[in-house]
């Protein structure tokens, strides 16, 4: 046998056991898939693809146009152009500029609370692309995305931080690169959850910081906070202030969901 037909040969083995290679790196989750098939996270009925049926993305609420240029609040009909809405105007925040892709609804709410206490990264991949999707605007123009930190001690509990996952999910759309290390969260707060807006921002102030040895990144730069939802935007507001006093150039906001109050 030629050394010819050797290299033939020992390349078609290597390709062989290539092939065997990703078929057995695959059988665990193929296992898995036959015996549990992928449930809609909302539903439950069983379905094709990132966690959402048909029925239940349906019920989802996209935000579009028309809505208020700073907050993103989408308006019942359209006011002409530059219209702030009455919360812009009545207490703008810190933060330039805030968009969101879906109405935080009964939908929008079990997809965001598989994601951060469920495990269900799975469901990251739609969640980033309908954000970076609504946020186009502020992505063309900006310099780094800055998931909103979560204390260590909460990170350690949760392995993960979800805003980071998203964040991650509209790099990879967008080409903007995440800073993860650009904001830390200084002291840890009490969950948001059942406290009025007056004690969601007492809650909040000045529980973040940028590091002094990340100050020069920060420096001059558009940034886009990330995060899942946009509730009274308290933590985002003292996001961006502690970002703005470290002399950022501007910052706005993308979330997954908002609330919109009813009118």
């Amino acid at each position: 046998m030629d050394a010819e037909a050797s290299r033939s040969i020992a390349s078609h083995l290597r390709g062989a056991l290539g092939a065997c290679r990703d078929v057995l790196a695959h059988l665990p989750r193929l296992a898995l898939d036959i015996a549990l098939p992928t449930l809609c996270v909302s539903c439950r009925e069983p379905v094709d693809g990132e966690g959402v049926c048909a029925v239940c993305w349906a019920k989802l609420s996209f935000i579009e146009r028309p809505y208020c240029p700073r907050l993103g609040i989408p308006f019942v009909y359209d006011p002409g152009p530059d219209m702030l809405s009455m919360e812009a105007i009545a207490s703008p925040p810190a933060y330039q500029r805030a968009r969101a892709a879906v109405r935080y609804d009964d939908v929008a709410r079990t997809l965001v609370h598989a994601l951060k206490y469920q495990d269900r990264t799975d469901l990251a991949p739609a969640m980033g692309r309908w954000m970076a999707r609504a946020g186009g605007e502020l992505l063309a123009g900006a310099d780094m995305l800055v998931p909103v930190p979560l204390h260590w001690r909460r990170a350690w509990r949760r392995r993960y931080n979800q805003s980071g996952v998203l964040a991650r999910i509209i790099e990879r759309q967008s080409g903007v690169k995440v800073r993860s290390e650009a904001l830390r969260r200084a002291r840890a707060t009490e969950q948001q959850i059942g406290l009025s807006r007056a004690q969601r921002a007492t809650n909040v102030q000045g529980a973040f910081q940028v590091s002094p040895d990340r100050q020069t990144e920060v420096q001059g730069r558009r940034i886009i906070l990330i995060d899942d939802v946009l509730t009274s935007g308290a933590t985002l507001d003292a996001c961006a202030r502690a970002l703005l006093r470290a002399k950022a150039a501007q910052v706005d906001v993308l979330v997954f969901a908002r609330v919109v109050e009813s009118r």
